[in-house]
């Protein structure tokens, strides 16, 4: 787990974005919870990818940042739930517009790739 630096200072604010939201998992996990609470089995479902040791310390991180809550139902087998923060919710707009940005870049891809996969001497039109 990464040692928090609680003092630390940042070069800019998108830095400190980074170091909340950054990584190859974080985001996804967060968008995921912008739909509601969901139990870690029913995470590491819709994070395709992800083992459950790597959600497990993304989770953890997020909860140590404050933007993801963690919440132990004493029952057999322990029932364990993730939810945005208020202050974890505050990143919706951030994440919609990553979804649409992200959208737009697929789509540019696909049509990259349609046109890499012409013909040569196919004539536009």
């Amino acid at each position: 787990m990464r040692d928090r630096q609680y003092n630390r200072r940042y070069g800019c604010a998108v830095e400190a974005t980074l170091d909340v939201i950054g990584g190859r998992w974080k985001g996804v996990i967060l968008f995921h919870l912008l739909a509601g609470t969901k139990r870690f089995n029913e995470l590491h479902r819709l994070v395709e990818g992800c083992t459950q040791r790597m959600l497990t310390l993304q989770l953890r991180e997020l909860e140590q940042d404050g933007v993801v809550q963690r919440t132990v139902y004493a029952e057999v087998p322990p029932k364990v739930e993730y939810s945005l923060t208020e202050f974890g919710r505050s990143l919706e707009p951030i994440l919609l517009l990553m979804r649409t940005w992200g959208e737009q870049y697929t789509q540019q891809l696909v049509q990259r790739q349609t046109h890499e996969d012409e013909p040569a001497g196919a004539i536009a039109q």
